[in-house]
């Protein structure tokens, strides 16, 4: 029925959709409420990692069941490699709580579906595995040295939400991975969407942004989980403002792809400070977030994708690098006695184990080969007749 060459994938999905039922209801409950409190979180954030970044990738109008089946199979792999690194000890403490560990692989795989947003649709299916598979290690390597400060070299960093080591780190590292894959006459293929396929794409959109209050404080202090919660709404209430006033002031009307992705950038900007911040400073934060991605979009993305000769699919850079970046340099001003050389030294980390590993995978995955159709469902999925 399937070729040698498919059966050692569906084998590997199997195996990594058990591991993954498995790790959801076998954790620690030495505090069985906190822990019931968190796993409901963690599946908030489960909805985001599938239905959230799933139908947001759907904008691509010939490549949305890629898209789908690409999400399932990257989120499939990351959370249970994360578990068995983190259990392992392979960098670091072994993560006590296992109800955190789980979130944490949440995390690591949301960082993963933002580095694949980057170049998606130009990597054959099985190529997204070996991303990811690449990916994690590299990922637990800097969140060890920036949040657990491994081998000394910074302090407590300040990153509560990740907008540095989950978001920044994805979109960085995509960036370095389309740099090493994107051929010159790719910069010629046109990144189509239509009217459906912008519906599907808005419907993740207004997923993501639902659900974000839950990954910001899937972790926090019960006592500070409404806080943080309302912190981030109401910074997501800031971004889809402003993307809305900048994204009519720069192209005269609205852009559906604006709205879908910049009025998130509120959520990934207040990552950092989320617990330390003011309702009004996270509103504040989300209107500079929502700004700066739709002007990301808008003016720095092509300037950017034709100074580097690369492509980036989604728009990562805008929506999760630049937002990222600027929240995680914010809590210079928002966290009183902030220590500001652990700060910006990690930051800096980042930036550096991101992007050169980045493109050290894509040269990689460029060297097995390259997808001779892009953005297109007919290369790998097989095509249904419309009755």
């Amino acid at each position: 029925m399937f070729s040698g060459k498919y059966r050692w994938l569906i084998a590997l999905t199997i195996s990594v959709v058990l591991l993954l039922s498995f790790a959801q209801v076998c954790f620690a409950a030495e505090n069985p409420m906190a822990d019931i409190q968190k796993y409901d979180r963690s599946i908030h954030i489960m909805a985001m990692l599938l239905l959230g970044f799933g139908f947001l990738m759907v904008f691509l109008k010939r490549y949305g069941r890629s898209a789908l089946t690409a999400t399932f199979l990257l989120v499939s792999v990351a959370i249970p490699l994360y578990m068995a690194f983190d259990s392992g000890a392979i960098f670091g403490a072994v993560t006590t709580e296992e109800i955190d560990r789980f979130i944490l692989g949440e995390f690591a795989a949301a960082s993963l579906l933002i580095c694949a947003g980057a170049c998606l649709g130009r990597l054959k299916m099985w190529q997204y595995i070996i991303l990811a598979v690449l990916f994690i290690p590299v990922y637990m390597f800097n969140e060890w040295i920036v949040i657990e400060n491994g081998f000394g070299w910074l302090g407590s960093f300040v990153d509560t939400g990740g907008s540095i080591v989950i978001h920044a780190f994805g979109a960085l590292f995509g960036m370095g991975v389309v740099i090493a894959i994107t051929h010159r006459q790719e910069q010629n293929v046109p990144i189509e969407s239509d009217y459906t396929s912008d519906k599907f794409s808005m419907l993740g959109s207004m997923v993501l942004w639902v659900f974000w209050p839950s990954f910001c404080a899937a972790l926090v202090a019960p006592d500070k989980v409404t806080f943080t919660a309302i912190n981030v709404v109401i910074a997501l209430c800031g971004s889809t403002l402003a993307t809305y006033f900048t994204t009519v002031a720069l192209r005269r009307k609205i852009f559906i792809s604006d709205i879908a992705n910049a009025s998130l950038a509120g959520g990934v900007a207040i990552g950092a400070t989320c617990l330390t911040a003011n309702h009004t400073t996270a509103f504040l934060i989300g209107i500079l977030a929502g700004a700066l991605s739709t002007f990301g979009f808008a003016w720095i993305q092509p300037r950017i994708e034709k100074a580097f000769r690369m492509i980036d699919t989604c728009g990562v850079t805008n929506l999760h690098g630049w937002p990222g970046l600027l929240g995680g340099l914010l809590t210079l001003v928002v966290v009183h006695g902030i220590n500001v050389g652990t700060q910006l030294g990690g930051i800096g980390i980042t930036f550096g184990v991101a992007l050169v590993p980045g493109y050290i995978v894509g040269r990689i995955i460029l060297a097995l080969g390259s997808i001779r159709k892009h953005y297109d469902d007919s290369v790998e999925i097989i095509e249904v007749k419309e009755e």
